[in-house]
């Protein structure tokens, strides 16, 4: 089984809205990703997707657009991103969902041996200051991360995999301490992966959360192509959530 990342699909098969107006790397966008993916994703592949997933407004729209996600290979993991505003409530969105397809709220799964938690995240300090609202949001997606991180710990066995997701990155240059950063230092995740920047190359996004590995996914960062993140050489597994 590997586990594979891609954010910043940006779908939007009701109401078609081009990519290329926030720049040219959109160009083939979205048939590039079905490509990339179906090159390299196999059915018993895990594909986490944080944030950004659809620009539908109603989740009837966002449905005709991940289920073209059911189409592709493996099975995916779901988090929320600020552009995701047909997004409801966990339980209605649980109901609504393709059968390969699965969320993550404020809690985590388990498949196999790779542990998953996360939460939108919101923007950090960094060279601009915060307005006071801002500070709000962020310290409530660190209390929301926590639960996730919580859950997670239901799950964690020795030799298991702990990955955490977030749609903004978990730090604005030049990296100021925040509460989301609080959080992952003190979950200890093996990795950490974000979205939401664009038109910046990996090689000049953050790599590391105070030593922990930290990987940029947005699409047009990775050429479309979802980003491989580790290879655990398990059978196909069993997926666990906590009681709902």
């Amino acid at each position: 089984m590997r586990v594979f990342a891609i954010a910043d699909l940006h779908l939007s098969t009701v109401t078609p809205k081009p990519m290329t107006i926030f720049g040219p790397q959109w160009a083939g966008h979205p048939d590039a990703i079905w490509h990339e993916w179906r090159r390299v994703v196999r059915d018993q592949d895990i594909v986490l997707l944080p944030g950004d997933l659809s620009w539908a407004m109603r989740l009837p729209d966002a449905l005709v657009d991940l289920r073209l996600l059911s189409e592709l290979p493996g099975r995916k993991v779901l988090l929320r991103g600020n552009h995701d505003y047909w997004w409801p409530t966990a339980a209605k969105l649980r109901a609504a969902l393709p059968a390969d397809q699965h969320v993550i709220v404020n809690d985590a799964l388990r498949m196999g041996n790779v542990v998953m938690a996360g939460s939108r995240g919101w923007m950090t300090p960094g060279h601009d200051s915060l307005s006071a609202e801002d500070e709000r949001l962020l310290a409530r997606e660190a209390e929301r991360l926590k639960l996730s991180v919580q859950a997670a710990r239901q799950f964690r066995q020795d030799g298991d995999h702990f990955i955490l997701m977030l749609h903004y990155p978990p730090a604005t240059p030049p990296y100021p301490a925040n509460p989301l950063m609080t959080v992952i230092q003190e979950a200890k995740p093996d990795m950490v992966i974000y979205g939401h920047l664009h038109g910046v190359p990996p090689e000049r996004a953050m790599t590391h959360v105070n030593g922990i590995p930290a990987h940029l996914v947005a699409a047009d960062a990775l050429r479309f192509r979802p980003k491989l993140l580790l290879d655990t050489g398990d059978a196909v597994p069993g997926t666990q959530c906590p009681e709902e």
